[in-house]
């Protein structure tokens, strides 16, 4: 049995059409994950899987059932962490949980002893009489995750749980993830960053209320082989180099990164020695000048002509 079938769905907002006959299924048990720059309509599509939004034509059933017309078994199967953080500062790690248990009608003897359990499972014990307003960014993201995996569960849906992260919180998030997949629960992960994604089972990409491409992450990349980017490492960047790497570049894209500059092309072996040759000539014969196979962000922009997420940080 599949965990969710979208079949020809279409959801309108007036004379607006944000969801252009989506069709999209993902197994029992998979790690799925979809990008989509916003306004692509992946919210959207999220917000009627959950149930919160109604649709305007079209099917979404999970596991078997279908979502608006059994609402109530439904939604007992989906646990749902949004991008905004929703558990209370004023409460410890484990009245936030005991709170949602108790919520979710569960008595008090089974909801201390899931507590107790889940804590364990998302590495939190040692911190759960600590107030959430005291918790890091990464521990309340799993608190917020532990509070979705109440008993029953079968799905659970994530929206960018990792924006803002740094590499240590993002690796042990994602860690959490996978040890939850592996006991079976089916996980949808909405996010913009490559390597949130590329541990996923499966990848699509939305662009305009439509999804355009999926297949699994090392497949996409061999898919892909040719859109190889040029990566330019400077000890110091500055507008007259990327202006350079523009005029080889023939108008193609150019972005800053953290430590340099990506050059995507579609020949990057004829522009490697333009570069080299200029770097040398401009007295940089530090830089460093590499061919990097394409990257799941590479790959997505290159189907959404969005920005990188070095572009995204950079303008925050």
């Amino acid at each position: 049995m599949n965990a969710i079938v979208v079949k020809n769905l279409v959801k309108n907002y007036g004379t607006q059409n944000i969801l252009k006959t989506v069709n999209l299924t993902i197994e029992k048990g998979e790690f799925f994950s979809l990008m989509g720059p916003n306004g692509s309509g992946k919210s959207t599509l999220v917000s009627i899987i959950t149930g919160t939004t109604p649709i305007t034509k079209g099917v979404v059933n999970v596991y078997g059932h279908n979502l608006f017309e059994e609402s109530k078994n439904v939604k007992s199967l989906i646990g749902y962490v949004p991008q905004e953080n929703f558990s209370s500062p004023r409460l410890t790690g484990r009245e936030n949980l005991l709170y949602f248990a108790q919520l979710s009608g569960q008595d008090k003897i089974t909801a201390k002893k899931w507590v107790d359990d889940i804590l364990e499972k998302m590495g939190l014990t040692e911190d759960a009489d600590k107030l959430v307003s005291k918790y890091s960014g990464g521990m309340r993201k799993r608190l917020e995750v532990a509070t979705a995996l109440v008993p029953g569960v079968k799905i659970l849906i994530l929206d960018e749980p990792t924006t803002g992260f740094d590499p240590a919180a993002r690796k042990m998030l994602l860690g959490s993830l996978l040890e939850i997949n592996r006991e079976g629960i089916t996980i949808f992960l909405v996010t913009h960053i490559g390597e949130d994604a590329g541990v996923a089972k499966k990848v699509a990409f939305m662009k305009n209320g439509k999804i355009i491409l999926q297949d699994d992450p090392k497949n996409l990349k061999i898919r892909f082989k040719e859109r190889t980017t040029v990566d330019v490492k400077l000890a110091i960047k500055d507008t007259h180099i990327y202006n350079k790497l523009l005029s080889f570049n023939k108008g193609r894209k150019v972005i800053e990164t953290v430590d340099g500059y990506k050059v995507y092309c579609d020949r990057p072996e004829e522009i490697l020695p333009q570069i080299n040759n200029y770097l040398n000539d401009i007295g940089s014969p530090s830089a460093k000048v590499e061919l990097n196979p394409a990257s799941l962000e590479d790959i997505f922009f290159f189907l959404t002509q969005q920005e990188s997420r070095y572009d995204l940080e950079e303008e925050k």
